[in-house]
């Protein structure tokens, strides 16, 4: 019963259970009634989205420089108290529910969703 680290807008999986959007804003032109239906996410927490600042600051990273420095911030930012205890909750149901976690970006590997697939790892979340 893990976390699926997931493309919002893709195909769901069969045991993927939960979709929480992470993103900072709602999908563009699609209406509010269908989000899940057109597998985007099934409920929105943008607490665990970068900030404004660093959606920006991610978008430029041109190199592994600019990149980390972004993850760096946006750990930062995760620590805060509200997302810190989102993150634990859903580290704890993942030992007990299906979940997914996701975002737009195409490439996980330069999107903050890898950075909170470290982080949940790190409080002991089944991730795949």
């Amino acid at each position: 019963m893990p976390i699926h680290i997931v493309r919002l807008g893709s195909a769901r999986k069969p045991d993927e259970g939960l979709r929480l959007g992470t993103v900072r804003r709602p999908p563009r032109g699609v209406p509010k009634a269908e989000f899940a239906s057109r597998d985007f996410y099934d409920v929105w927490q943008p607490l665990l989205s970068p900030s404004p600042e660093l959606v920006q600051q991610a978008q430029a990273a041109e190199d592994d420089k600019a990149w980390n420095a972004f993850r760096r911030k946006f750990k930062a930012e995760m620590n805060h108290p509200a997302p810190s205890q989102l993150l634990d909750l859903l580290a704890a149901l993942s030992h007990h529910t299906s979940l997914a976690v996701g975002c737009y970006c195409e490439d996980e590997a330069h999107c903050h969703r890898s950075v909170l697939r470290e982080l949940l790892e790190a409080r002991g979340a089944v991730v795949v």
